[in-house]
């Protein structure tokens, strides 16, 4: 029988492989690092200019704000006040002379059921701009209005619907007449 006897005061022990994994993680380790930093510099430097270039958009905003303040008192003014009534009234009749009545017409064909007639539309603008139509229509039957006003609601071309009144079918009028409101979502 053979006993391995080492009379060595350390052992010999095989630490190269160990050494060198360590110091290859130790360079992926450095690399990310510097990696790391160039990114947090270059980082850095865009922040800076970032802050600059809003620094500026504040103070155009401050002097567009100051600019338009301005104006306005201008406007407050008595001796403006008939200019900017009139200014308000002409832009109101611009807003109405807008309304593309072949628009209207052509998205209402989308939604109204053959068998219902439109009776008179009048379109109205409010001061932001939205449009709402104020119609009468009427059918032989109820059931192609209520069709039409599910259609309304459903489209994206239009809001709520308003049902104001409507009136049966007489001897003078043989049609179910409905008097109708609805949010149009065209634009001007």
């Amino acid at each position: 029988m053979r006993i391995p006897v080492n009379l060595a005061s350390e052992p010999f022990q095989q630490v190269r492989p160990v050494l060198a994994a360590t110091a290859a993680l130790g360079l992926v380790l450095s690399a990310s690092l510097a990696s790391l930093l160039y990114l947090t510099v270059q980082e850095r430097g865009r922040a800076a200019e970032t802050r600059r270039e809003i620094a500026a958009l504040q103070q155009q905003a401050a002097s567009l704000s100051r600019e338009q303040a301005q104006l306005q008192e201008l406007l407050r003014r008595p001796e403006n006040a008939a200019v900017l009534d009139q200014a308000a009234f002409l832009n109101s009749l611009l807003y109405r002379k807008a309304i593309s009545w072949t628009r209207i017409f052509g998205d209402l064909e989308g939604v109204m059921p053959h068998n219902v007639r439109l009776i008179s539309i009048r379109p109205q603008v409010d001061s932001q701009s939205e449009i709402f139509l104020d119609m009468v229509v009427a059918s032989q039957a109820q059931p192609p209005v209520i069709e039409m006003l599910q259609r309304m609601e459903n489209s994206p071309l239009f809001g709520s619907v308003e049902v104001h009144s409507w009136t049966p079918p007489s001897q003078e009028q043989p049609l179910y007449r409905y008097r109708v409101s609805v949010n149009y979502n065209r634009r001007l």
